[in-house]
């Protein structure tokens, strides 16, 4: 999330530096608000990319767990005694 805002005030704050070049006509401040831009938004695509490979990692780790958990109760299933059916017939 740090990339996301830090990638958007680079934007924000290029966007601001190109607006005030094309005001002024200073076609230097242009160049550098226009770089700044493309920073941020480069910064934000990989912000997103990072937290949502965060979010994936996240998802298989809980996934891994519940399989274990799942297999630890299969095993525990198998080395139990079957229990007796119950005589429907007797009640």
């Amino acid at each position: 999330m740090k990339d996301q805002i830090e990638g958007k005030g680079n934007d924000i704050k290029g966007r601001v530096k190109r607006q005030v070049g094309e005001w002024t006509g200073d076609s230097k401040l242009q160049v550098e608000g226009a770089v700044d831009q493309i920073k941020g938004k480069a910064q934000n695509a990989f912000g997103k990319v990072k937290d949502g490979a965060e979010h994936m990692k996240d998802d298989m780790k809980r996934a891994a767990h519940k399989m274990d958990r799942d297999i630890e109760k299969e095993r525990s299933n198998e080395s139990s005694p079957p229990r007796p059916k119950k005589d429907e017939s007797a009640a």
